[in-house]
């Protein structure tokens, strides 16, 4: 307990330390001395202090939020089916989204003259991609209250996923060059693109839903020993599938929205909450997957800034650099 206890108090210190360096850091290296005197509440230069507060700071903060939803989802998904390699996108969910901004983005005209909206808007691309994610949501959900089997359920999920990446690659294909490059750079992913007053939406809806992550450590824990032992003690499966799809989607489908789509994150965090802490117990996977999603978002934010450079990484491309082989690792962990 008292290891577990000193590990938490590390990672917190972590998630502190790695968000300070990413307010920090950037095409324009800010001293430290001058970022604790704004903290402090005194004045510093008039463009460093519109740089921490306008820019880097909503997208720390951002960092954070899909770092923390995106690893409880991942999380969630294979403790759901008891599957190593199952993400939070396993669902089709970040397919939905990606669908709903490619019709939004390459659908013609008529579309964008339909929702009212004169042009393209990162407005409009948001709320595409949550029409996207809850349409896929709820029809997983649909099937979700009809299939019994988990593995059923799963291949449902890919299936949707698939289906609608044939729709988007119809899409790319008729669509033009311009129209094509504005979709694939949504795909690349960003942080940056969510402002503070964003944050005040999305941030107490993904706070609710990780409080009630926490209040379901327990069947969670009776669904790792099976479905039939799980039930013997009382936990009632489909309502926690149910619970789970739906947690899982608000998460996934949020973040997606406002970022775009951000690969690995949420199967290779669960994996190293495991291994840090060698339990499967989520009364601890679950605030440790937070905090450690964090430090693990905080990070890749700061190598996409490329310090000391003008130009900035895709966010989803740093993810996958970092994710990917903690993935292969623990394929040929599992053999």
């Amino acid at each position: 307990m008292k290891k577990s206890t000193l590990k938490f108090t590390l990672l917190a210190l972590f998630v502190l330390i790695f968000f300070v360096l990413d307010l920090v850091f950037g095409s324009v290296t800010i001293p430290f001395k001058d970022f604790f005197k704004l903290l402090l509440g005194e004045d510093i230069k008039e463009s460093w202090q519109y740089i921490i507060l306008d820019f880097r700071l909503p997208k720390a903060i951002t960092a954070i939020l899909a770092g923390a939803s995106l690893s409880v989802a991942g999380l969630l998904m294979q403790t759901l089916f008891r599957n190593p390699l199952a993400g939070p996108f396993v669902l089709g969910v970040s397919s939905g989204a990606s669908l709903g901004v490619a019709l939004y983005i390459m659908g013609g005209s008529f579309l964008v003259s339909t929702m009212g909206i004169a042009s393209i808007s990162n407005f409009g691309i948001i709320i595409s991609a949550i029409i996207g994610a809850l349409a896929v949501m709820f029809l997983v959900i649909t099937a979700g209250a009809k299939l019994r089997n988990n593995l059923t359920l799963l291949i449902v999920g890919i299936m949707f996923g698939s289906l609608t990446s044939a729709v988007v690659s119809i899409l790319q294909y008729f669509s033009t060059a311009e129209n094509v490059q504005r979709f694939v750079i949504w795909t690349m992913g960003s942080l940056s693109a969510v402002s503070m007053t964003e944050i005040t939406y999305i941030a107490p809806l993904i706070i609710i839903t990780l409080f009630v992550c926490v209040t379901l450590q327990k069947p969670l824990n009776t669904i790792l020993l099976g479905e039939n032992y799980a039930r013997s003690l009382g936990t009632n499966i489909d309502k926690i599938r149910m619970t789970l799809l739906v947690i899982t989607g608000i998460l996934a489908g949020v973040i997606t929205a406002y970022t775009g789509p951000i690969a690995f994150i949420g199967i290779a965090i669960p994996h190293l909450s495991r291994n840090l802490f060698k339990t499967s117990n989520h009364s601890i996977l679950i605030p440790s997957v937070i905090l450690i999603g964090s430090i693990f978002m905080l990070i890749c934010d700061i190598f996409s800034q490329l310090p000391g450079n003008s130009s900035t990484l895709p966010i989803n491309s740093v993810s996958a650099i970092f994710g990917a082989p903690i993935v292969i690792w623990i394929i040929m962990k599992r053999n």
